[in-house]
C-alpha cells in the first residue's frame, strides 16, 4: 500500500467517523431538540412538545422528562375538574344540578382518581434509583401501572359524557378539556415507556 492510498484511507475512516458524531450531535444538540426527539415516540407528538416546551432548560433525561409529563398532566387535570367546579357555581343551578349527578359528576369523580394516580406515578419516578437495578424496574412498573389507570379513568370520563343528554350544558367545554387532559396522560405513558 502506497504512502497516499493509506493516507487516503485513513482520511476516509476520519472523515466517517467526524461525520457520524457531528450527526448525533445536530440530532440532539440542544434541549428543545431532545424534547422535539422524544416527542416523537408519542401519539401527540405536537402536543407533547408544545406542552414540554417549558421544561427544556431544565429537562436532560428521558427519566426527567417523563416526570415532568406526568406532572403537567396531573396539573391540567386539576385545572378541568376546577373549572367545571368554578362554571357550575357561575352558571347556576341549572349546570350545578349537571354536576351534582349523572355523567358530569361521574366524570369528576373518575378525573380525581385520575389526578391521584398520577401524583402516585411521579413519586414512584422519584424513586427509581439508578437506572437497569431492581429498584428502578420496580418504581417503574408502578409507575406505568399508575399511568395507565389515570388514563382510563379520563377515557372512562370522556365516554360518560359522550352518552349523557343531561350534560349538554357542559359537555362541549368539558369535552375538550378532558380530552386535552386524556392526550397529555397518553404522551406521558409514552414518554414513561421509553424508560424501559
Amino acid at each position: 500500500m502506497t504512502t497516499s492510498s493509506r493516507a487516503a484511507m485513513i482520511f476516509a475512516v476520519v472523515l466517517t467517523f467526524v461525520l457520524r458524531a457531528s450527526h448525533g450531535r445536530a440530532a440532539v444538540s440542544t434541549p428543545a431538540d431532545f424534547i422535539r426527539t422524544s416527542c416523537k415516540e408519542t401519539l401527540y407528538p405536537e402536543l407533547c412538545e408544545k406542552s414540554l416546551s417549558v421544561y427544556a432548560p431544565t429537562v436532560r433525561s428521558p427519566r426527567l422528562l417523563a416526570r415532568a409529563a406526568i406532572s403537567l398532566t396531573a396539573k391540567r387535570a386539576t385545572a378541568a375538574s376546577n373549572f367545571v367546579r368554578s362554571m357550575s357555581a357561575q352558571r347556576g343551578k341549572r349546570l350545578s344540578v349537571a354536576t351534582d349527578r349523572g355523567s358530569v359528576h361521574d366524570c369528576l369523580e373518575t378525573l380525581a382518581e385520575s389526578i391521584d394516580g398520577l401524583q402516585r406515578s411521579a413519586r414512584e419516578v422519584d424513586l427509581m434509583g439508578r437506572y437497569g437495578s431492581q429498584s428502578f424496574r420496580w418504581h417503574l412498573g408502578n409507575a406505568q401501572t399508575w399511568v395507565s389507570a389515570a388514563l382510563t379513568d379520563v377515557n372512562t370520563c370522556l365516554d360518560g359524557l359522550a352518552q349523557d343528554r343531561s350534560a349538554a350544558l357542559i359537555r362541549p367545554l368539558f369535552a375538550q378539556q378532558v380530552v386535552r387532559v386524556s392526550r397529555l396522560t397518553s404522551n406521558a405513558l409514552a414518554l414513561l415507556n421509553r424508560l424501559q
